[in-house]
């Protein structure tokens, strides 16, 4: 595992090789951010079994995924930060090769998938600076035709103590049947106490726009996200050990185009 570490905060991420116990089909392994612990507070960081036990497909911390859009040809299936996968058997067959390097403040991973039409470059940073965990992403084609990609964060953070869960710079619509809802403050709250076996809500956005987030944190108050892009689709997950949402990014890739993104998280 690799860590950053400054004053305030402990940043750990999984490492490609010597973790790779921790990975399944789900979560890009370059970049895994498996914990943030405050040197004042501890971990502050959940995940749907956390810490009882874990488990490749729940994960926890921070990770990151583009396995809702396998890229298929010759009968193989790849998934961009992961590897050739076996998707009926829910295994890697080839893990792709990850190039690591430490640079002041940040961890660096790059690596590159060939399969059929597809050729991509793939990079992923992670940085610590003050208490700013900064998790970025490039990712660039060099194939033959479009490249289709769909990615999304799955940060998974403790329950809050009270109702409210988070807040938003944008409008949005909440099913009328979920178990959550809009309060007088225009928080995102739970109607009652956290559902054990997890409840879910794909949110309506009103406008487009970067995506701010307000999430409560029962040690530390508010851990802010900022997000550099602009989501598609935006669901809401939690179940009795920890909350997230995941604001989507859907994009096809020309021959030669790059795309960049990154999510701020200030604890």
């Amino acid at each position: 595992m690799f860590t950053l570490e400054n004053d305030q905060l402990a940043v750990e991420i999984l490492d490609p090789v010597a973790d790779a116990a921790r990975f399944g089909v789900r979560y890009c392994t370059g970049g895994y951010i498996f914990q943030v612990h405050d040197r004042r507070h501890g971990a502050l960081l959940s995940g749907p079994t956390w810490p009882e036990s874990f488990n490749w497909f729940d994960g926890q911390g921070l990770p990151e995924a583009f396995n809702l859009q396998p890229l298929d040809a010759d009968g193989a299936s790849l998934i961009p930060g992961i590897g050739q996968c076996d998707l009926g058997e829910r295994t890697i067959v080839a893990p792709c090769a990850w190039q690591v390097r430490r640079t002041a403040g940040a961890w660096h991973f790059d690596t590159s998938h060939l399969l059929g039409p597809y050729q991509l470059e793939l990079a992923r940073h992670v940085s610590l600076s003050g208490r700013t965990v900064r998790s970025a992403t490039r990712i660039t084609s060099h194939g033959r035709g479009l490249t289709p990609l769909r990615w999304f964060p799955h940060p998974f953070f403790p329950q809050p103590d009270g109702p409210q869960l988070c807040k938003l710079n944008i409008a949005v619509d909440i099913p009328a049947d979920a178990e959550y809802l809009l309060d007088d403050a225009g928080w995102i709250a739970r109607r009652g106490a956290p559902v054990p076996d997890g409840s879910y809500a794909a949110l309506a956005m009103r406008h487009a726009a970067p995506l701010v987030i307000a999430q409560r944190h029962p040690l530390i108050g508010i851990i802010t996200a900022f997000c550099s892009y602009t989501p598609t689709t935006f669901p809401i997950w939690g179940n009795g050990r920890t909350f997230s949402w995941e604001p989507f990014l859907e994009q096809t890739l020309a021959p030669g185009q790059t795309a960049t993104w990154s999510i701020d998280y200030e604890f």
